[in-house]
């Protein structure tokens, strides 16, 4: 998600019509590495040339698509350049600012490859905000829902392939970050799977060798209708925050499944429960004699009513839901202190993994009003003041 702003406007760029752009990658027939939603259609005739997910590969230093071995800063820079190249011809060829976002329990190394991976796209020169003090910075202007001094507000961040959950603290005019963690490879995903598996024990039972090649195999074919029945799984999933049921049609059997709301949450609860766990733990290690004043949901996965229902009745506390949660980091960033850029380090060795972060992580800038945006934009015309910032 990335936001343009102006002096006095704000707004989302488009990919495609959509204020989204997939984070898939995807390397077509003659080499060349495909972004967007153009990496998930070239992903259904190419799945073993496609990561869907690069954000979980950050560590692994390198990222295998079809025979290509590419660095992983190589993967995201082409995801950010998409990005670029959109913000540049939306602005008429001025390249503003950059500001990107990252969970607050990325360290050091982490963070310096997404800078390294945003350089190698061309974005210079790139500041950093992190997600939480971001989201916690929208609540708190553009929606108006901030914290009182001395509240605590926690942010709870469901995307689809990971959770993050931060405690904040209102000191004043400023936000001090207390804890952090979160579960890097839970998200709703998850509850994606949980639904696969699901259709998986009532087709087996109907035909298990089938069920076998469309759940296993790695044929081309069946591979291709794999990745079908998970985007459909996906849509009926959405579908379900608005309407009852939903069928999902399954390739191979030639038929459609229906799935229920209540199916659907009775499935999602395993997933959210181990979140509760999680946000439970990271109170703990504040130390908080109660809960949170206010909770913050975050992420496209909040839009599944189980969510804030689950968080309401665990911790006692309405949860604030906006209506496009996915906006909420890149909007944010508007309006947050940028830290101080990092030099970009090498792309680690494959074999290099960061250890997770502790729950206390070191020290994250403060969240101030919108001083570093007036004094930016009052180095130039306000009318030829562009900015933007990037949330993945």
């Amino acid at each position: 998600m990335a936001v343009l702003a102006w002096a006095d406007r704000v707004r989302p760029l488009l990919f495609d019509g959509s204020p989204l752009l997939p984070s898939a990658v995807c390397v077509d027939a003659d080499g060349e590495l495909l972004t967007g939603r153009d990496a998930l259609h070239a992903a259904r005739s190419r799945p073993e040339s496609a990561e869907l997910h690069p954000k979980r590969c950050l560590d692994h230093g390198t990222v295998l698509l079809g025979s290509r071995e590419l660095p992983v800063t190589d993967v995201i820079a082409a995801v950010l350049r998409r990005v670029l190249a959109e913000a540049t011809r939306t602005t008429g060829g001025d390249v503003p600012p950059v500001v990107l976002t990252y969970p607050a329990g990325w360290g050091r190394q982490r963070r310096a490859i997404l800078v390294e991976a945003a350089v190698r796209a061309g974005m210079e020169p790139v500041g950093l905000v992190a997600e939480p003090v971001a989201a916690a910075s929208y609540f708190a202007t553009a929606a108006g829902l901030g914290l009182g001094s001395g509240e605590t507000g926690l942010v709870y961040d469901f995307g689809a392939g990971t959770l993050d959950i931060t405690l904040m603290r209102q000191d004043g005019d400023r936000a001090t970050v207390l804890a952090s963690g979160g579960l890097p490879e839970s998200g709703g995903l998850d509850i994606d799977a949980a639904v696969f598996a699901y259709f998986g024990r009532l087709l087996a039972d109907r035909d298990r060798p089938l069920w076998s090649r469309l759940a296993n195999s790695g044929d081309v074919v069946d591979r291709r209708a794999r990745l079908q029945l998970w985007a459909d799984i996906r849509s009926a999933k959405e579908s379900l925050a608005r309407t009852a049921t939903s069928l999902v049609p399954v390739p191979l059997f030639d038929d459609d499944l229906p799935l229920g709301r209540e199916k659907l949450e009775d499935l999602a609860k395993p997933v959210l429960d181990l979140t509760v766990r999680e946000v439970r733990a990271i109170l703990r290690s504040a130390s908080l004699s109660g809960p949170p004043q206010r909770v913050f949901l975050v992420g496209g996965a909040c839009r599944m009513p189980l969510v804030a229902t689950t968080l309401h009745r665990a911790l006692g506390v309405a949860p604030v839901l906006t209506d496009q949660p996915e906006m909420v980091v890149a909007e944010g960033a508007l309006h947050a202190e940028v830290e101080t850029p990092i030099v970009p380090v090498a792309d680690p060795e494959p074999s290099t993994v960061e250890a997770p972060p502790p729950s206390v992580p070191e020290p994250t800038p403060s969240l101030p009003h919108r001083q570093r945006n007036r004094r930016m934009a009052g180095s130039r015309p306000l009318s030829r003041w562009w900015s933007w910032r990037w949330s993945w």
